[in-house]
C-alpha cells in the first residue's frame, strides 16, 4: 500500500492578517491570530517528522490550479476579485474568507494539490493520498469565497478530473463540523457526484445544509446532508456513518471516493461544539477505506479542510494518515481517555437526528438511482 502525501511550505504562507476572533480587528480590539492558521497545519507536518512517518510517504507535486480548472466552477469576476485583493492591500472575497498579500497563488496551489492527490490516485500512481494544504476550500462558492475558502479545492479537483476522464462517478464524504455547502453547490445538479455532508447543524452556515436540500435537477437525490445537534460524540458518528454514510456509498457505487476532512468536530476545537477525539477519526477512516475497497478499489483521496485547535488537529490528522498507510507509529494521544466518557454515547435525540436523514435523503438517493 503507498499513500501519497501532498505538502508545501508555501501553503503555510497564507496570512489572512491579524484579527480578534474571525473579524479584522482594525484598531478597536486587542488583535490576535486567524483561528485559520498554519500552525494547525504545520503542527500535523512536523508531528510527522518527528516520528519518521513522513519518509514513509510518498511525496506528491503540486501545480497551481489554472484558471481553466477554477473556470470550471468559479466565475471570471471572482477570480479577477481574488487576484487584485491578493495584488493590493488584502480584503474579506466574500464571507470571512480574508485574503492576503499573495493569496490567490497559494489558494492557486492548494486546489492543485488536491487535483494532485486525486490524480495520482486515479492514474494507479498511490493506493490513496492526502493532501495537507491550506487556505481550506469547501465554503468556497461559485462567485464568493465564505469560511476562510477561496477556491473550492475539491470541487475544482473533481472537475478537472471528470475534464480529463480520468473518473466519472465521485462520491465526496464531509466530515467537516460545517457544512460543506460550497462544494453542494458545485454539485446539486449533477448526477455523477454524490455529495454527504455530516455537520452540526446551525452551526455555519446558519442558513445551509438542512435535510430537505436534496439537489435539483438531474442531482436530486444526491446530495444528502446529515445536521447533527451539538454535543455529538463518536457513538452518533459511528452511527451516521453506519446508517447513512455506508448505505448511501453502496447504492452510489462511485469510482472514487473523496474526503472533506475537517478535525473542528474535535472536543478541543474552539469553533463547534462537539466531542469527538483521533480514535474517531481513525475509525471513519478505516470504515471508508474498507468501503472503497469494496466499492472503486480502494481508490480514496483525503482533502485537509477545517480543525482549529492547533495542539490537537496534529494527533487527529496523524491518526488518519497512519490509518491510511497501514503504519502503527508511536504516536500516543495523551486524551485517548475521553473516549470512554460517557458522553460519547449515542444519545435518543441524536439517534432520531441521524434517522431523519435514513427517511429523508437516503430514501430520495435510493429512489433517484
Amino acid at each position: 500500500m503507498s499513500t501519497g502525501f501532498v505538502w508545501h511550505e508555501r501553503c503555510m504562507w497564507h496570512d489572512p492578517g491579524p484579527v480578534s476572533g474571525v473579524t479584522p480587528a482594525a484598531g478597536a480590539f486587542q488583535p490576535g491570530m486567524f483561528v485559520e492558521n498554519a500552525e494547525t497545519k504545520r503542527r500535523l507536518k512536523n508531528l510527522l517528522d518527528a516520528y519518521d512517518l513522513t519518509p514513509q510517504l510518498q511525496s506528491l507535486d503540486a501545480e497551481p490550479a489554472t484558471d481553466e480548472m477554477l473556470l470550471r466552477f468559479h466565475t471570471a469576476p471572482y477570480l479577477q476579485s481574488v487576484a487584485e485583493l491578493s495584488a493590493g492591500g488584502g480584503g474579506d472575497a466574500g464571507e470571512t474568507a480574508l485574503v492576503g498579500p499573495g493569496s490567490d497563488g497559494i489558494a492557486r496551489l492548494s486546489a492543485g494539490g488536491v487535483y494532485a492527490a486525486i490524480g495520482a490516485v486515479l492514474t494507479g500512481e498511490v493506493s490513496n493520498a492526502y493532501s495537507l494544504c491550506r487556505p481550506p476550500g469547501h465554503h468556497a462558492e461559485r462567485d464568493q469565497g465564505r469560511g476562510f475558502c477561496l477556491y473550492n479545492n475539491i470541487a475544482v479537483a473533481i472537475l478537472e478530473a471528470q475534464a480529463q476522464q480520468l473518473v466519472e462517478r465521485v462520491a465526496v464524504v464531509d466530515w467537516d463540523v460545517h457544512h460543506g455547502n460550497g462544494t453542494q453547490q458545485a454539485f446539486y445538479d449533477s448526477a455523477d457526484v454524490l455529495t454527504l455532508s455530516l455537520h452540526q447543524e446551525m452551526l455555519y452556515p446558519v442558513n445551509l445544509g438542512n435535510l430537505e436540500e436534496q439537489g435539483e435537477g438531474p442531482g436530486l437525490g444526491f446530495n444528502i446532508n446529515v445536521p447533527l445537534p451539538a454535543g455529538c460524540g463518536g457513538g452518533a458518528y459511528e452511527y451516521a456513518m453506519q446508517q447513512v454514510v455506508e448505505p448511501a456509498l453502496r447504492a452510489f457505487k462511485p469510482d472514487l471516493i473523496v474526503v472533506a476532512c475537517g478535525y473542528d468536530a474535535a472536543y478541543f476545537d474552539p469553533l463547534s461544539h462537539m466531542l469527538l477525539i483521533s480514535s474517531h477519526y481513525r475509525a471513519m477512516t478505516q470504515r471508508v477505506m474498507r468501503l472503497a475497497d469494496e466499492l472503486c478499489g480502494g481508490r480514496l483521496a483525503f482533502s485537509h479542510e477545517g480543525g482549529y485547535s492547533e495542539f490537537y488537529v496534529p494527533f487527529c490528522g496523524a491518526a488518519v494518515i497512519e490509518t491510511l498507510a497501514g503504519i502503527n507509529s508511536e504516536i500516543v494521544d495523551p486524551y485517548a481517555g475521553s473516549a470512554g466518557v460517557a458522553n460519547q454515547d449515542l444519545k435518543p435525540h441524536q439517534q432520531d437526528a441521524v434517522d431523519a436523514s435514513v427517511a429523508g435523503p437516503l430514501e430520495s438517493l435510493r429512489q433517484a438511482l
